[in-house]
């Protein structure tokens, strides 16, 4: 929940010519202003709701559908996020039901997983996730993996002042495609791009890039910031 028309301007501009070639990039702004973030940035940028319902229309008072999303002229739309979690509630089975309505508009989605400092400190975060990814895959059809990109964001290293190990965030996305090799397919696992969202930054990027099973960024408050081109150019 951050943003204006005028800082979106600046955002867009310090897009302009930072993309390095092969990498996809996908800004995602507040609902309000989704249709003019399509219009501001280049094309071949993508743009994300934050956040959809899990049917086209009714009386579900201040969200949106994925048809609002799509007729704004956005292809994606971000699922799970754990303030939706955390703060608003949203269960595994409701984010699971959201991902196969929006996958069905043909919207792209990405879906967000992770766990909570408590959990992370008891050994559980493989259980959290796991558990969190089952109600994923159950709403997703073998043939729409391709529009899936799974955002693996520990709670427990967003705005705390703890910071996850290169190390540590490698191990999960690891974890995270044995398990889809087993629960889905050998190649859903490979092929799936699986990103990591904890408290990246332009001092962090690089290292974390550099892991086999990262395979790009949730970034959050770097975002707004100038060196969001670092981040984008991690790998070059």
């Amino acid at each position: 929940m951050n943003g204006n028309k005028a800082s979106i301007d600046a955002i867009a501009k310090n897009l302009k010519d930072c993309a390095a070639d092969g990498v996809d990039v996908v800004v995602s702004p507040p609902t309000l202003y989704l249709e003019y973030t399509r219009k501001a940035v280049k094309k071949e940028i993508g743009v994300a709701a934050q956040n959809c319902y899990k049917c086209e229309k009714g009386a579900f008072t201040g969200d949106i559908s994925p048809e609002m999303i799509k007729d704004v002229g956005c292809e994606w739309v971000i699922l799970g996020h754990s303030e939706r979690r955390n703060v608003f509630g949203e269960s595994d089975e409701l984010v699971g039901e959201k991902v196969k309505y929006a996958l069905s508009t043909g919207l792209k989605v990405i879906p967000c997983i992770g766990e909570k400092l408590e959990e992370r400190e008891a050994g559980t975060t493989n259980d959290v996730v796991f558990k969190q990814m089952k109600a994923i895959i159950a709403n997703v059809e073998a043939g729409k993996w391709c529009d899936v990109v799974i955002a693996y964001e520990p709670v427990w290293a967003i705005g705390t002042g703890k910071v996850a190990t290169p190390e540590q965030a490698q191990q999960v996305h690891l974890d995270l495609r044995k398990w889809l090799a087993d629960n889905v397919s050998a190649d859903v696992a490979k092929s799936v791009r699986i990103i990591y969202g904890g408290s990246v930054s332009g001092g962090n990027c690089k290292e974390l890039a550099k892991k086999e099973d990262i395979d790009g960024f949730l970034v959050g408050g770097a975002s707004l910031k100038p060196e969001f081109s670092e981040i984008i150019n991690a790998r070059s």
